[in-house]
């Protein structure tokens, strides 16, 4: 693999993956980013047993015993981040690989990516599915003004007021408003959005992107009042609001 030809450091590759397993890799991924992975020996990623089976389709070059992989998780202390740049400083390229999608989008591989820019190392991202961008782009809604929020609040009153302050915002800048939830409490949020919106704000639900389930649905708060209830439970789902002009 080349180093960057900029310095002696390795190069830090932000490597996606599939959204999910019964996602073809080579239906998401380019070629060039499955030749990028085969060829790496170091990784850091969220979980080493799901990024090894994700390698393992794309058929590295070497055993994966001969890899090796370190973890960056919610769990790693911030005082660890600078040893899993240490293969880079010696001159070896790296790759990040998040459970799904694109590194560093929602996810604790920015931070690395971050102290990578701090000690001068290249940082190299790769292309490949991204949910948060493909819901928005499959929804109809504002994709010049955007933001993406994360968790909402699980407490009730919490996020009664997160809802409200969003949507105000989002009627005021035209801004879409994106945001998730821990898979089992789609169910919940959905209810709450359809509960505390107004009936013109317009609300897209983005269910298992680019799965063989996938649904991608825009409608009116007041539209989705009438329609029978989506099935979210435990399938990964992005919300999308856009409130309407006042």
């Amino acid at each position: 693999m080349t180093t960057s030809s900029l310095s002696l450091y390795g190069t830090l590759y932000l490597i996606p993956c599939t959204l999910g397993d019964d996602t073809q890799t080579a239906q998401v991924l380019p070629t060039h980013v499955i030749n990028v992975a085969r060829q790496l020996d170091y990784f850091v990623v969220e979980q080493a047993k799901t990024a090894r089976q994700f390698l393992s389709a794309l058929k590295p070059l070497k055993p994966l015993q001969e890899l090796h992989f370190s973890e960056l998780n919610q769990h790693t202390p911030a005082q660890e981040l600078a040893n899993l740049l240490l293969p880079l400083l010696a001159g070896h390229d790296l790759g990040v690989i998040s459970e799904a999608g694109c590194p560093g989008i929602a996810d604790p591989g920015a931070d690395l990516v971050n102290l990578a820019h701090q000690r001068g190392i290249r940082v190299v991202p790769l292309v490949g599915p991204s949910s948060i961008l493909l819901a928005l782009m499959a929804s109809g809604l504002n994709g010049q003004c955007f933001a993406f929020q994360g968790y909402l609040p699980i407490e009730e009153v919490a996020r009664k007021k997160t809802l409200s302050s969003l949507e105000a915002e989002s009627a005021q800048r035209r801004q879409t408003q994106l945001f998730i939830e821990t898979p089992y409490r789609n169910d919940k949020l959905f209810a709450a959005l359809l509960t505390q919106c107004l009936p013109h704000t317009q609300l897209c639900v983005a269910t298992d992107v680019t799965l063989n389930s996938e649904s991608i649905q825009t409608l009116s708060i007041a539209q989705w009042r009438k329609t029978a209830t989506p099935v979210l439970n435990k399938r990964p789902s992005l919300f999308l609001l856009l409130a309407a002009k006042k």
